[in-house]
């Protein structure tokens, strides 16, 4: 039997790829540095798993509605007011199973057969795989460092087509770490409310944001999807939570959806993340922004040193993404050879779409700093001297 157009159509996740490499590699005996995965090495903070045991030591753990339970729903909605002064009402928001469910929710409500989502090239892959599934198109828009990687109004209008759906933004970007201006998403969402068209905003790696805090879209969008996670900013990946702050009137239909996606979110998982708005999580989530930012720090200019290519410094995530275009042009065999001659693990730019992917990967400063210092003089040793090829 062959499976479904759609499966031959989807790619295979190469950051997850890259990953079982390296964990082959380590089951081996070989010292592995991972720049691969976009995955914080801090634990969970401990107010969070001190909520998580008392909600196990309750057996008080049955499904919840789809939307996910009202405390948590209220505190989601709180923290946009004590964090970003502004009103967000609990009824709009929808708790789901990672911002990953999140973003199936939204791409199931709007998009039918053959519909267009307006993406930037080079952008998140399982994007572009979630509107292949409902049978859209994913239209990824070739940007780089003259727009920051990000689309512009001027982007989008010229894109648009009459088969055109709904755009999505992602700010901070994965894999660029850069962001879109907060008059520059408006731009955006004129044009596309001109064309009756809706906007989706990413904003998962929003609270790891460098220098001056970014506004939230919600605080000035009149109508937009607004996505977020626990998984990053809060050290919560493999409890699977994020949330949507939708339209007030498409909140029936995506809970619809959602009872029969997935039935609702973890109870655990809902019952922990009460404890991520309080102040002493808020507190520990902080020094770890700024952990991460002096990682950043640490990293980007060595890496310019060594000859990679990052003309605009990511403001956000966790992410650079660098051109390697001085070492090879085929960033699927310079990263894989890499981890086999090195055990340093990155990920190649053919993940994140097509243009100039195989100039280009990502590096990921979601380890230590001892660690980004081994793999920094790992790469010392196999590119040799800054631009030239490896030995």
């Amino acid at each position: 039997m062959s499976p479904a157009a759609r499966v031959t159509e989807i790619s295979p996740f190469q950051v997850m790829e890259v990953q079982t490499a390296a964990r082959a590699l380590e089951a081996a005996g070989v010292s592995v540095i991972h720049l691969e995965i976009g995955e914080p090495d801090f634990p969970t903070p401990e107010p969070v798993l001190r909520e998580a045991r008392l909600a196990l030591a309750s057996g008080d753990l049955y499904y919840t509605s789809a939307l996910g339970i009202a405390p948590l729903r209220e505190a989601i909605a709180g923290w946009y007011s004590t964090h970003f002064g502004i009103v967000v009402e609990p009824e709009r928001v929808v708790v789901t199973a990672g911002s990953s469910a999140a973003l199936l929710l939204v791409m199931a409500l709007l998009v039918d057969r053959d519909d267009e989502v307006l993406m930037a090239d080079p952008g998140y892959p399982c994007n572009r795989h979630f509107v292949r599934v409902l049978e859209g198109r994913a239209r990824g828009v070739a940007v780089g460092p003259d727009t920051a990687y990000q689309l512009t109004p001027e982007l989008v209008a010229k894109n648009w087509t009459p088969h055109t759906r709904a755009v999505l933004i992602a700010t901070p970007s994965n894999p660029t770490g850069t962001q879109v201006s907060p008059q520059a998403l408006r731009e955006i969402a004129e044009v596309v409310a001109q064309r009756g068209g809706e906007l989706i905003v990413d904003e998962i790696y929003l609270g790891l944001s460098y220098g001056e805090r970014p506004p939230s879209a919600l605080g000035s969008l009149d109508r937009a999807y607004v996505i977020n996670s626990f998984s990053k900013y809060f050290n919560m990946t493999g409890w699977r939570l994020g949330w949507l702050v939708a339209p007030r009137a498409e909140v029936r239909n995506l809970e619809k959806l959602a009872q029969n996606l997935y039935i609702s979110p973890a109870t655990v998982s809902q019952r922990a993340a009460l404890a991520c708005f309080r102040p002493e999580t808020i507190a520990i989530v902080e020094a770890r922004r700024r952990e991460f930012q002096a990682r950043r720090d640490l990293l980007l200019p060595a890496l310019r040193d060594l000859g990679f290519g990052i003309p605009v410094t990511p403001t956000g995530g966790f992410f650079i993404y660098a051109d390697c275009s001085r070492f090879s042009r085929d960033s699927m065999k310079f990263c894989r050879d890499l981890l086999q001659e090195t055990g340093v693990a990155i990920t190649p730019g053919a993940d994140f779409g097509s243009f100039r992917a195989g100039e280009h990967l990502r590096i990921a400063y979601t380890i230590a700093e001892d660690k980004l210092q081994d793999g920094l003089a790992r790469l010392r040793r196999y590119l040799g001297t800054p631009g030239s090829p490896p030995k």
